[in-house]
């Protein structure tokens, strides 16, 4: 019979979290292409529910996207229909989940119950075949793509007035530890003493009650930084158009950041922390620039508020990293490839 996928995630629409953006794009892109393919969000729908409509959809392969959140599930699920599971990884299940005491096994039953297993960059392969080696043949590595096209406008001026002359700084991620939105406060204190024009702008929904608790704690009195929350993700586009530069400062990424590629579709350079899942996509002064401590920031940033043309070099190089090397069409031949020995799919 065709193939029918059921993939199964631990958000999507209309949440603006990386895993859902992710999610909904792959989905859209194999629809396109002819997959017959449901969607599960496991944070709305009860594993009953999903057991039982998952069943009635008679798939011809299970596809989990995130390991320890929907893997456990998407694991049963399989065994019992009798089909190939594919797990994609994020970066929480490849650096802190794998190697958490509590969360370990769990990830670990998964991956080894897996009939493929996809990361978006080498890297994480390597991390993952440091504690499962014999894993390492399953895997295939699909880069993310990217797909952000204008969309709603979004009223910045609505949200918060700005001066002529301003340059602006978003930080767009969910508030939660890993994304470490308090690092760049201090750091940006020194630089708004000697450039008072800067801003800096969270948009993102928070994720960690107490990290959002301690933002804005750590926001009061400092007029020129603002969390916006949530920005639908219709309105990203329109957002990061009005950015000048976009901010990483994940203690962790996945191989890919979606806060980066998305920042590049726009135009737009990105400072990023120095770590791996930045370092696979960002060479520094090509495309961006990348911090290793609070006094790098301070100086990475300042050169770029000081130099619009760098701000434009960069932001156009990463445009042109963007549009040569992460089409939506090379992720979705990326996931078919993957598909195409366990269950029959439309040729390329």
């Amino acid at each position: 019979m065709p193939a029918r996928i059921a993939l199964l995630t631990p958000f999507a629409s209309p949440s603006t979290r990386g895993n859902a953006i992710t999610v909904d794009r792959i989905a859209a892109g194999l629809r396109r292409r002819g997959i017959d393919l449901a969607t599960w969000d496991v944070s709305v729908t009860t594993e009953a529910t999903i057991a039982r409509e998952v069943e009635a959809f008679q798939p011809t392969l299970v596809h989990a996207f995130h390991a320890f959140r929907t893997g456990p599930l998407a694991l049963r699920l399989a065994r019992r229909t009798e089909i190939p599971l594919v797990v994609t990884l994020t970066g929480t299940d490849a650096n802190h989940d794998l190697f958490d005491p509590s969360r370990a096994p769990i990830v670990r039953r998964v991956l080894e119950g897996a009939a493929r297993l996809v990361a978006f960059h080498a890297s994480i392969v390597d991390r993952v075949a440091t504690a499962l080696p014999d894993l390492r043949e399953r895997f295939a590595v699909v880069p993310q793509a990217v797909s952000l096209e204008a969309g709603t406008p979004f009223d910045l001026d609505a949200s918060w007035p700005l001066p002529s002359g301003r340059v602006l700084f978003v930080f767009p991620a969910g508030i939660r530890p890993v994304k470490r939105p308090r690092l760049p406060l201090a750091a940006f204190e020194r630089l708004v003493a000697r450039r008072p024009e800067v801003r800096l702008l969270y948009a993102g929904p928070v994720l960690d009650v107490a990290e959002g608790a301690a933002l804005t704690a750590a926001l009061h009195g400092r007029s020129w930084a603002r969390h916006l929350g949530a920005v639908p993700h219709a309105q990203m586009a329109s957002l990061l158009t009005q950015a000048d530069v976009v901010l990483n400062c994940s203690l962790s990424e996945g191989g890919m950041a979606n806060s980066v590629l998305e920042a590049w579709a726009m135009g737009r350079p990105v400072l990023a922390s120095d770590i791996e899942g930045n370092r696979s996509l960002i060479e520094p002064d090509v495309a961006g620039l990348l911090f290793g401590d609070e006094a790098e920031l301070v100086e990475q940033a300042e050169r770029l508020v000081a130099d619009p043309r760098l701000r434009a070099r960069l932001g156009a190089a990463g445009r042109e990293v963007v549009q040569r090397r992460y089409p939506p069409a090379r992720e979705i031949d990326g996931y078919l490839d993957v598909y195409r020995p366990l269950t029959p799919v439309p040729a390329a």
